[in-house]
């Protein structure tokens, strides 16, 4: 049964707070923006068809009329559409904006010419649109939400405790803002420079025109043009070889021994992607920061609607979750953000100067006793707190939030969110808080035993298919790195190929094909090499460690017939067998983790086990020997087509 929530004291709460109740929680959690007008879908949808309408579009030839040189407005605009599919997740207001300026330089471009004849030219108004049509859904409910929680509040409004009143948020962003776009001044001014040489050298130089001789490209790939001009070869690198067939004819700058063709006089392009990272980048950090100062400044500005809540911290996240304060059980959360303590800086000086050196040290001692649990994982699971809420709370809103941190504080401390509020609704990037699975934490053998039951069958786990997925990603690398040491040619990385394929082919062959099979007698065991052979009385445990499962044989004797036969190790460990982390992000209980509970319970309870002896076709066979087979053929087609 559940701890009580650690109370609120009696003076913290505002005189006519009304409780937050779950019929009131539901109405607000249904007024939650529809799935197709989520981000996920949107921004994909607009990334999409940008690089597409990019990749067929047909580039303006560079001309000595027309150089290709540096193109500040059209590096702008990929700036601003580069920001796009990051506003629509964070910023929406300014996603609006972006699609609009996207829109313009994509009708400027010609594009909406070409996208009644061309489906990459026509993608990106139809995403363009659907990404509209998202933000205005997803603003509009956001509005229904706010109204909800004005209406669940009541008339009663209460400015923020003084703590809040000097908490600021923006200044981190603000920041890293200054930094980048610093270093996108820095890139745009170099970027110039080489321009300005250029200009400068080329005022003095001799224009010449010149014959195409031939085309082709140096040991880096890189295309080079072949020109000759006043009886002398030239040679130019060139990035749009198809812009200068043979035996056509092309303007050159000749000073000397330095020659540039007119068309493609100098390359800043090195210059240009730094200007472009740092600029969008910097402009996100900029917009996060204004954002996140008007908002607070908002909080600050007039006396706010409250709420009383229930409020757990996350343990996996560190998220600040709300319930309905009639849900003592925390069974439905409603929303969800991150937050930091906000501290009475006035406050904070007078206590510190009636402070002594005995309560800090005893403050000290207790909080490296909670450092040390946390970094060995035997910190309990937050409480459930009471708590005020202090503002209307919508999607995108800022709130602040009185509460006690734990029953151990009597102090009543003051949480401002530092990211916006969020539905606690189910999906694909959501899911609701728990405890954090800790390595000691395990179920008992009693919880076990009541979810399995029992029969005379065989039971068998095996690579399911998470763990077959990670294995042949696993594998597309390992082929992926045969290739990129053997086509480097001969060297000293050679020698250290068989370590890390015997490495490397042991996880693919373990993620694949493990599986365990229990029996009357033990446990059928298979590995990357070979099948093990566990009685059940050489058991002494069964434990899920390190995305592997580890079973203690105690003396290693490991008795067996068929495959496996002979001594064995100490412990019989099967690794990796999945990725529990990302099981656990898509809100499945890990395989492996339930297979290990399984075994434990097996082992511990005879009455579970099975009745039957497992034949040879049900031991299951190793798949590292084959693997090995196929990775020598790899290797020898790879030198074949090299």
């Amino acid at each position: 049964m559940n701890s009580p929530p650690v109370p609120l004291p009696a003076e913290h709460i505002p005189p006519g707070t009304a409780d937050w109740r779950t019929p009131d929680a539901e109405r607000w959690l249904a007024a939650v923006p529809a799935r197709w007008a989520h981000p996920l879908w949107a921004v994909p949808a607009l990334l999409v068809s940008m690089v597409w309408y990019i990749a067929e579009s047909p580039l303006a030839p560079c001309t000595s009329a027309e150089p290709c040189g540096t193109d500040w407005p059209g590096l702008g605009m990929t700036v601003v559409l580069a920001l796009t599919p990051y506003w629509v997740w964070r910023q929406p207001r300014l996603a609006l904006a972006g699609l609009a300026a996207g829109l313009v330089g994509f009708a400027e471009d010609g594009g909406f010419t070409e996208s009644f004849g061309e489906p990459y030219a026509l993608a990106y108004p139809v995403a363009a649109a659907f990404t509209t049509a998202g933000i205005v859904h997803r603003l509009a409910l956001a509005g229904r939400q706010r109204a909800l929680a004005l209406e669940a509040a009541g008339p009663v409004a209460r400015p923020l405790p003084a703590a809040a009143l000097t908490f600021r948020r923006g200044r981190f962003s603000f920041a890293l803002a200054a930094l980048l776009l610093a270093v996108a001044g820095f890139g745009s001014w170099q970027a110039q420079q080489v321009a300005d040489a250029y200009e400068e050298r080329a005022a003095g130089a001799t224009h010449l025109s010149g014959l195409v001789v031939a085309q082709e490209q140096d040991d880096d790939g890189i295309d080079i043009l072949k020109v000759e001009a006043d009886e002398r070869t030239h040679r130019f690198e060139t990035d749009f070889p198809e812009s200068f067939p043979l035996d056509s004819q092309v303007d050159i700058v000749v000073d000397g021994d330095w020659a540039a063709p007119a068309a493609e006089p100098y390359d800043a392009f090195g210059w240009e992607l730094l200007v472009l990272g740092a600029t969008a980048a910097g402009l996100a950090f900029f917009a996060n920061g204004v954002d996140g100062r008007t908002r607070s400044a908002r909080l600050r500005r007039r006396p706010l609607p409250v709420l009383r809540v229930l409020v757990r911290e996350g343990h996996e996240d560190g998220r600040t979750w709300v319930f309905a304060a009639d849900d003592p059980e925390a069974l439905r959360p409603i929303l969800h953000f991150h937050s930091l303590l906000a501290i009475d800086e006035d406050e904070n000086e007078d206590e510190g100067e009636q402070g002594n050196e005995s309560d800090d040290g005893e403050a000290d001692a207790v909080h490296l006793t909670k450092v040390r649990q946390i970094l060995t994982g035997d910190d309990p699971p937050p409480p459930l707190r009471e708590a005020v809420l202090y503002g209307a709370p919508y999607a995108g809103a800022e709130v602040a939030l009185a509460a006690r941190a734990d029953a151990d504080e009597p102090e009543v401390l003051v949480e401002c969110s530092v990211t916006a509020v969020t539905a606690a609704v189910p999906g694909v990037l959501t899911r609701a808080p728990k405890g954090r699975q800790r390595k000691s934490e395990r179920r008992s053998v009693e919880e076990v035993a009541a979810t399995m039951t029992p029969g005379p069958g065989l039971r068998v786990w095996q690579a399911h298919g998470l763990a077959r997925a990670v294995g042949l990603c696993l594998l597309v690398v390992q082929g992926g790195g045969i290739w990129a040491t053997i086509d480097d040619g001969p060297s000293w990385v050679w020698l250290c190929l068989p370590v890390a394929l015997s490495w490397m082919i042991s996880a693919v062959a373990t993620t694949l094909t493990w599986r365990i099979t229990a029996d009357r007698d033990g446990l059928w065991v298979t590995g990357a090499w070979r099948v093990r052979r566990v009685e059940w009385d050489a058991i002494t445990a069964v434990r899920h460690h390190e995305d592997g499962i580890r079973i203690a044989t105690g003396t290693g004797t490991g008795k067996g017939k068929g495959k496996g036969k002979g001594k064995g190790h100490d412990n019989v460990d099967l690794a990796p067998t999945g990725w529990a982390w990302l099981e656990r992000r898509l809100g499945r209980e890990p395989y492996a983790v339930r297979a290990a509970d399984e075994l434990r319970a097996l082992h511990l309870d005879p009455e579970l086990r099975p009745a039957e002896e497992a034949p040879t076709a049900r031991q299951g066979t190793p798949a590292g020997p084959p693997l090995v087979a196929l990775s020598v053929l790899w290797g020898a087609a790879v030198l074949l087509l090299l």
